[in-house]
């Protein structure tokens, strides 16, 4: 063998697999490209569920009243507990701006998935009704054995700790609601929407949620179509109770007796800045903090306007 033929025959293999490699990852990132536009929402979620994790935050299930439930935990295990509610076709997903400013300051922060949402289970015997995801939300204290929280909600979620609040007084310290739904008011909008079909509807649904909402790709809007459509029914069915009229707080409001802080975006048009007045007016111990720009999604969207805030409230 010539001197150099080993070399040169080393240097081609070499090549060889080099292009084997690169054609491996060709075919890996269109794979995963397809994918991604087939089904982007389930790549947006794992992303969060990764940004979560790596930020701390624990993912964990408890069995309530038979139902499998999901909930974050963050925050050192010894703090105070605060536990955060979601509301109508949220998740626990929807506190994790806020949450950390709970956790850094030493509280220990429960966020679960309401029956029949994010990641807990949907039964389809369940009412889906406030009292019925009020008594889990009971469940779920009683199975993480919190005797004493301070209790949070947003829009639906804000109904159902309501409602706690004054069934069991004895189990909330401190009450605070975010743009919460609750008292007698006929929404002046479709309230179809929040199961929305068309990329048309999508948008409004947007336009109702946040000031200025952003331009949504066409393909990733046929997704959030497509798992709205799955989970639609249980939109439906709780929508169906609330619109009754029949579980209203109004009369409960008045009843409460803990500190309560009451937040609103002032550019909210899923529950107007005025039914959060009404409410305040209904409570005669609460406060009210209005936040310019911001509309009904005051927790995911400005936290950093609010955290402070209802960190010192919770430390007083």
């Amino acid at each position: 063998m010539a001197e150099g033929e080993g070399v040169e025959g080393g240097e081609g293999r070499q090549v060889k697999v080099l292009r084997k490699l690169l054609l491996i990852l060709a075919v890996v990132l269109v794979v995963t490209g397809a994918a991604f536009w087939a089904r982007p929402v389930s790549f947006f979620n794992e992303a969060m569920y990764l940004r979560l994790c790596v930020a701390g935050v624990h993912s964990r299930y408890v069995t309530v009243a038979r139902h499998r439930v999901h909930y974050y935990a963050e925050g050192p295990v010894d703090g105070q507990v605060v536990v955060l509610v979601h509301g109508l076709g949220g998740r626990a997903d929807d506190w994790r701006n806020l949450a950390p400013y709970f956790a850094k300051a030493g509280f220990r922060v429960y966020m679960p998935d309401l029956v029949g949402y994010g990641r807990s289970e949907q039964p389809t015997d369940f009412s889906y009704s406030i009292p019925d995801e009020a008594a889990a939300v009971v469940g779920f204290f009683d199975a993480l054995g919190l005797k004493q929280v301070d209790l949070g909600g947003l829009s639906m979620g804000g109904w159902i700790v309501q409602r706690i609040a004054a069934e069991h007084p004895e189990r909330v310290r401190r009450l605070i609601l975010f743009d919460s739904a609750g008292i007698y008011e006929k929404p002046n909008w479709d309230t179809g929407l929040f199961t929305p079909r068309t990329p048309e509807e999508l948008d409004q649904l947007d336009a109702l949620l946040m000031p200025n909402p952003p331009e949504v790709p066409g393909f990733v809007a046929r997704d959030i179509l497509r798992v709205i459509g799955k989970n639609g029914w249980v939109i439906h069915r709780a929508l169906g109770t609330m619109l009754t009229g029949k579980d209203v707080t109004d009369a409960l409001l008045p009843t409460l007796k803990m500190p309560v802080l009451i937040v609103w975006g002032a550019e909210d048009r899923i529950t107007p800045l005025d039914e959060g007045e009404k409410m305040h007016s209904l409570v005669p111990q609460s406060q009210l903090v209005v936040v310019p720009g911001c509309g009904h999604l005051v927790p995911t969207q400005c936290a950093a306007q609010i955290g402070s805030r209802v960190v010192e409230f919770v430390q007083q």
